[in-house]
């Protein structure tokens, strides 16, 4: 399997659009989740640069949809955080309706999505919402449990058992859970290599 170098990664611009890619080579994995769930953290990780995503202080802050180009044909689409509480409801809803028109749109040449949920509380509402559109279009799903390190061992297994329980509803065919921390690059390498696979597909 083709092994990516991923700290090529560069940013390759912002829209506030879903647009179809003229290029059906394109593949693009989308990376998805709450704004306070890591996703920025998780990028400049997977990367090994620091300030290739921008960490907002204010979470929910970001509300482009931010495309970082691994290579000539294949993305890293990073779509604005959902759900911050303290987001006017209407921002909040053009964001899960960006989402949403971002998943149709690009079905074709979406090859996966990693979906980032905050171990401490995960499979909120809309991780759930995010779940059914992978399913609906039948998206390959890999479920990234973050900052895995600010809780203990024993709690770390009785998060996944919940998240694998409530994930077995589902019936996904095609869905990996992997715990993350970027403090300690837990789940870095099996990140990779879940990209590199759908890359090449």
């Amino acid at each position: 399997m083709f092994k990516n170098n991923y700290e090529n990664t560069y940013f390759l611009t912002s829209t506030a659009i879903v647009k179809k890619q003229s290029n059906s080579d394109i593949s693009e994995v989308a990376f998805v989740g709450y704004s306070n769930s890591g996703k920025s953290t998780a990028i400049n990780v997977l990367t090994n640069k620091k300030k290739l995503a921008r960490i907002s202080k204010t979470p929910g802050r970001t509300q482009l949809i931010n495309y970082f180009a691994v290579s000539e044909k294949k993305y890293l689409v990073d779509m604005p955080g959902y759900g911050y509480a303290k987001a006017a409801k209407l921002l909040k809803l053009e964001w899960e309706k960006n989402i949403i028109k971002y998943f149709k749109i690009m079905a074709s040449s979406l090859k996966g999505l990693v979906l980032f949920m905050d171990i401490r509380n995960p499979m909120k509402k809309l991780d759930e919402n995010i779940i059914h559109f992978a399913l609906r279009f039948r998206i390959p799903l890999l479920i990234l449990l973050t900052k895995s390190d600010k809780i203990t061992l024993e709690k770390r297994r009785q998060k996944l058992q919940i998240v694998t329980e409530k994930l077995s509803k589902f019936s996904l065919t095609s869905c990996d859970i992997n715990l993350f921390s970027a403090v300690h690059k837990t789940g870095v390498y099996e990140l990779r290599e879940k990209l590199d696979s759908w890359y090449n597909e």
